[in-house]
């Protein structure tokens, strides 16, 4: 893939500024060569998700599950019950434990906190690779 190439957006939700800058952090303006660059949507509050989501130009959501008052878990339901081609959405856990909860909300994959930059990156490559057509 080219470096030209219309870059990826990703959401990413959390109502506390420090959790998005490391999730933007551990993932760089490319997370992986064979994709083309990230372009990041932050997120503080619910409804600014939903319209983004219904907006249909969100590539991957990344969800706080601890965000408050709405937490990345029932957002990630919210938007998986209501928008037909939902785009894939990681879930931020707040412990290795609560990933059952993920599942639950039918997200597409959990990632526990405190984040590991490697796994999170391994994680949303993954999802990316397969929602981005070759």
């Amino acid at each position: 893939m080219t470096a030209s190439a219309k870059p990826l957006k990703v959401l990413v939700y959390s109502d506390d500024v420090s959790v998005r800058k490391q999730v933007i952090l551990a993932l760089g303006r490319r997370p992986h060569p064979d994709l083309p660059d990230v372009e990041y949507v932050e997120v503080a509050t619910e409804p600014i998700v939903v319209q983004n989501f219904d907006a249909g130009t969100i590539d991957l959501a990344i969800l706080d599950g601890e965000a408050v008052p709405a937490g990345g878990i029932g957002v990630a339901k919210q938007m998986k019950d209501e928008i037909a081609s939902c785009p894939p959405i990681v879930v931020l856990t707040g412990r290795p434990q609560d990933a059952w909860l993920a599942t639950w909300s039918r997200a597409d994959a959990a990632v526990p906190q405190p984040l590991d930059p490697i796994v999170l990156a391994e994680t949303v490559v993954g999802l990316l690779r397969a929602a981005v057509p070759a």
